[in-house]
């Protein structure tokens, strides 16, 4: 598959003439009638390599269903060429060639055709593509009657029997339920290993780095980063965080990474005074062990949170605090430094917090902390000062908040389970 300078315009009609008279008179005066041009692409060059698997992330609305209908010759390009060599197998719509009055049976026939092969052909295949769908008790029902996921079910095990070069697969995988997205995975996963091309479009950003070689991040059109899957879904994971935090918050953070949440004014303490004026962390950035900042991390990295706050003259101690909190705000960690010498009046300082092996499984956090005088407050007070959103990923087959890290015992030898391994069948 090729792309060269590929555009794609689309006219958008906000307001058609509701007679030929005024059509006419929309003429004469040279007026559009609330016509616009959208670009869903612009100038996009990119190759996929037989047998590669191609990850394309974005946005909804960045260019990427437009993309994989070009690629699949359902659109034509306004500027550019499309290039593919290679019986082409597409489920990008949802039902997409379905006739909704015909059967699931005459379906299967029907997009048979479709694709390019005969009767006798799709007879051969017939009943290994109702058993991956799991329809067989509904196979002579009209598809009118289906619900979403048996639409997809349908779709999908049509598409992968035709024995594709290369396979286009959008977001529909997200209707099916749990049991059945395995199942189509373990199969995408066995066309890759028989040199099938593979272009998937998904949200689930953990599952193209588990699936792809390589990926493409579209934004309004436009790559805006392509290479490895893994450090393209970093990128655009930094940029969504970045997009939350500085849309709630209104500004920018250091070098491109989220703003610190401006602090609330601080608890009081012990003697039932607030931190005195000045004393305070002006900033957090989120670093990895190459010292790069960072705001998206793998499940047993090492995160280094690094505080900038400045002192007061009134305080010759003071205590810095971090808390970790679930996005939906569930206290996840908290601690503090104990008392440290204080900076100068008006001084900058800065202190570190190292997390060598961060435990966190997926999702996405906030960091805050916080600075006050020692002795200040009573012990156990949660930090609420600068916050750092930051998301987790991993490939482990585990689920919750944090990675225990168990050992077990089986057979009666014990030793550490690798993470996220399956136990041997039977």
């Amino acid at each position: 598959v090729r792309l060269e300078g590929v555009s794609k315009r689309f006219v958008l009609q906000h307001h058609k003439a509701r007679s030929f008279q005024e059509l006419v008179v929309n003429l004469a005066h040279r007026r559009n009638g609330g016509r616009e041009e959208f670009w869903a692409l612009r100038d996009v060059s990119l190759s996929v390599a037989p047998g590669e698997t191609l990850g394309i992330i974005g946005e909804n609305g960045s260019g990427k269903s437009t993309l994989l209908k070009l690629i699949s010759g359902i659109l034509e390009p306004t500027a550019g060429r499309v290039r593919v060599e290679g019986k082409v197998s597409a489920l990008i719509e949802l039902g997409a060639g379905f006739h909704p009055d015909l059967t699931g049976r005459e379906n299967i026939y029907l997009n048979g055709a479709i694709l390019g092969l005969g009767r006798r052909e799709m007879a051969r295949r017939f009943e290994e593509i109702v058993a991956f769908a799991e329809l067989e008790r509904f196979i002579d029902t009209p598809v009118k009657h289906y619900s979403s996921g048996m639409y997809m079910r349908l779709g999908f095990a049509v598409a992968i029997s035709v024995d594709p070069d290369i396979l286009i697969v959008d977001e529909v995988l997200a209707v099916g339920d749990e049991a059945f997205q395995r199942k189509c995975l373990e199969r995408i996963a066995d066309l890759r290993r028989r040199g099938t091309t593979v272009i998937f479009v998904s949200h689930v950003l953990p599952l193209v780095e588990q699936l792809c070689d390589r990926a493409v991040w579209l934004e309004r059109g436009v790559i805006r980063a392509r290479g490895d899957a893994r450090a393209v879904v970093r990128a655009y994971q930094t940029a969504v965080e970045c997009a939350a935090v500085d849309g709630a918050e209104g500004k920018t953070g250091p070098a491109g990474g989220p703003a610190a949440v401006p602090a609330a004014p601080a608890p009081p303490g012990a003697d039932g005074t607030a931190s005195p004026p000045g004393l305070e962390v002006r900033a957090v950035r989120l670093l990895d062990a190459d010292g790069t900042e960072r705001y998206s991390f793998r499940t047993g990295e090492t995160l280094v949170a690094r505080l900038s706050y400045q002192g007061s003259g009134a305080v010759e101690a003071v205590v810095l605090g971090i808390a970790v909190r679930r996005s939906d705000g569930l206290l996840v960690y908290r601690a503090d430094s104990g008392p440290r010498p204080a900076p100068a009046p008006g001084e900058t300082a800065q202190a570190e917090v190292v997390f060598p092996d961060l435990p966190l499984l997926p999702g996405t956090y906030d960091l805050t902390a916080d600075a006050w005088p020692a002795g200040g407050r009573p012990p156990g007070e949660l930090a609420d000062g600068p916050a750092c959103r930051f998301s987790v990923w991993s490939d482990r087959a585990e689920a919750g908040i944090v990675a225990l890290s168990p050992r077990w015992t089986v057979g009666g030898t014990a030793a550490p389970a690798a993470a996220g391994a399956a136990a041997p069948a039977g």
